[in-house]
């Protein structure tokens, strides 16, 4: 694991729910890629974790990243909830079932070949990458309206 790239992921979304948009921005070096997409109907919480799943499975070789994310909502999924969901058969501490349960098991997947470094960066408060995400995931937005 010897590559090192960061990675700024953000999610939109118009109504919640609504048609939503998805970003990342990718930069390993010199070389830099940018992702987007979107969906006709979701939540903000699902497109902040498609980009993250989207970017880091266009990651193919297992590196060392840095990413960063505006969402509390999947850092602390990913750092601090879903050890006991898992443990608790996909329920959360009130036996309820944890929402986004597909995103979840995917973006934990898509975590398991990288060496993540999680960074909570605060929204549209200049952030160069994290600004850059929010535009590639308000264009995700655009083409999911169609």
């Amino acid at each position: 694991m010897t590559d090192k790239i960061e990675i700024w992921t953000d999610g939109a979304c118009s109504g919640n729910p609504g048609p939503g948009g998805w970003g990342a921005l990718l930069i390993a070096g010199d070389k830099r890629k940018e992702l987007f997409g979107g969906d006709r109907q979701t939540t903000n919480n699902r497109m902040e974790m498609v980009a993250a799943i989207e970017a880091l499975n266009a990651v193919k070789k297992p590196s060392k990243i840095t990413l960063h994310v505006d969402s509390t909502y999947v850092k602390d999924g990913l750092t601090k909830w879903i050890t006991g969901w898992k443990r608790n058969g996909w329920k959360t501490a009130a036996k309820k079932p944890v929402k986004n349960q597909d995103l979840w098991q995917a973006l934990d997947e898509a975590c398991q070949r990288h060496e993540i470094t999680w960074k909570w960066v605060k929204g549209h408060a200049g952030d160069p990458g994290n600004e850059r995400a929010d535009e590639l995931a308000r264009m995700g937005t655009e083409a999911a309206r169609g």
